[in-house]
């Protein structure tokens, strides 16, 4: 397993601008630091409970159809290219709906949110099936993607609180510097290097 390839994976998608960290930078600015933080914490168990589905859907699958590990690698990496692609393009992110700032809704924005169901789908079966096959390596990677998750999020908060114009200002250099990484991320999991 490529350690590298994967926390820099983790790393790109939770931190990368998407639905929930733009929901996150702006409740910090209509509600506050603290009270968004109920809406992390909301996020935080559907990232986990989905990650934990995820790997017990693949692990399953996995002992179903020997296969599918390198149909779901592909389509991991493929997914990791849109990712990029999306990232290196995205716009500033003040625009961002305001929704009510509380654990229910950072329960249910994740649970809908499309790039985390792409990423809990691929992740475990592109950088974990392949190289372990026990519950316990699976529950391990979980908590350790959840905790990336939950650090990321906090870093919204933050971020939203004290960087918020410096963040809009060179929004294109940071986007660009999460593509590549991510495009990185793809080609290490298709095994093309």
């Amino acid at each position: 397993m490529n350690i590298a390839s994967f926390i820099i994976y983790c790393i790109v998608v939770t931190f990368t601008p998407g639905p929930t960290n733009i929901v996150i930078l702006s409740s910090v600015q209509h509600h506050g630091a603290r009270k968004t933080m109920e809406y992390v914490w909301g996020a935080t168990i559907a990232f986990g409970l989905l990650l934990a589905a995820s790997a017990l859907l693949n692990h399953v699958l996995a002992g179903i159809i020997p296969n599918i590990l390198v149909i779901m690698q592909i389509v991991g990496s493929l997914y990791m290219l849109y990712l990029a692609y999306q990232i290196y393009r995205m716009g500033r992110a003040e625009a961002a709906p305001v929704q009510t700032a509380n654990f229910a809704s950072g329960l249910l924005m994740q649970l809908i949110n499309p790039k985390v169901l792409l990423f809990t789908l691929t992740v475990i079966p592109s950088y974990v099936l392949p190289y372990y096959s026990s519950a316990s390596a699976s529950f391990l990677f979980v908590l350790m993607i959840t905790v990336i998750g939950f650090l990321a999020f906090v870093t919204w908060v933050v971020c939203g609180a004290v960087f918020k114009n410096l963040l809009q200002q060179h929004h294109r250099l940071f986007n660009t510097l999460m593509a590549v990484f991510l495009l990185y991320s793809a080609v290490m999991v298709s095994g093309i290097l």
